[in-house]
């Protein structure tokens, strides 16, 4: 279910789910699978209703969730007050899920970042540099087979926070760590992907086992759980 209204929250209502300007439509509608499948209530939230919301309605919910999209559309759609409020949230213990563009937003990169990796910039998996910007990708988990995630111009996370899950040339996919008070999970690939979006490729993992995995990452964000790591 959705709550109606982002700046009203309790218990009931712990996920705070960003959809404004710079995200992918269908990346917020793949996460909202997730979340209506996992039995988890959620508000969504675009940018002007964010940028009306102060640091306390922020932290009375538990996670914020941003998906993936066009993470420098996605900040300039933000105010820097706006920026500065989530880096504050965070501090104060508001949990994180960045997927694509969230976890590069997350990284001290571009204006109107929270900088919730505290200085640590995030830069993209190496085959956007071969000129492949969408694939079917391995991320090895630690004690775990691989799995195949679909990857869309994703980043790497070398420089902060516990590794996950990592590409098959050995960079972070998935990392964690805390921000301040926060739980912060940042991911470079996108689990949460419909059986849809994998036409023309070919995948090892099927598109059920990959949105289960989504399922665990929203889990350990919301609940500031730590996942098996390297």
């Amino acid at each position: 279910m959705t709550a109606c209204s982002p700046s009203v929250s309790n218990d009931a209502v712990p996920i705070l789910l960003f959809n404004g300007s710079g995200t992918s439509p269908n990346d917020v509608k793949a996460v909202e699978t997730v979340l209506k499948d996992s039995h988890l209530a959620y508000a969504t939230v675009n940018s002007q209703q964010l940028n009306g919301m102060s640091e306390a309605q922020l932290m009375a919910y538990r996670l914020m969730i941003v998906p993936g999209g066009n993470y420098i559309t996605i900040a300039n759609s933000l105010t820097t007050g706006t920026a500065t409020n989530i880096h504050n949230a965070v501090q104060g213990g508001l949990n994180y899920l960045g997927i694509c563009a969230g976890g590069l937003l997350a990284g001290n990169a571009i204006s109107n970042s929270p900088n919730l990796t505290l200085g640590a910039r995030v830069g993209f998996y190496a085959e956007v540099n071969k000129g492949i910007h969408k694939a079917a990708v391995a991320i090895a988990g630690a004690g775990t087979p691989a799995m195949e995630h679909y990857w869309e111009d994703g980043p790497q996370f070398t420089g902060w926070g516990a590794v996950v899950g990592k590409y098959p040339d050995g960079t972070p996919a998935i990392v964690e760590g805390t921000s301040g008070k926060g739980w912060v999970i940042l991911c470079g690939v996108h689990p949460e992907a419909p059986e849809n979006w994998r036409r023309g490729m070919t995948f090892t993992t099927p598109a059920t086992v990959a949105n289960a995995y989504a399922a665990t990452l929203i889990d350990a964000a919301l609940h500031g759980t730590s996942l098996p790591h390297y």
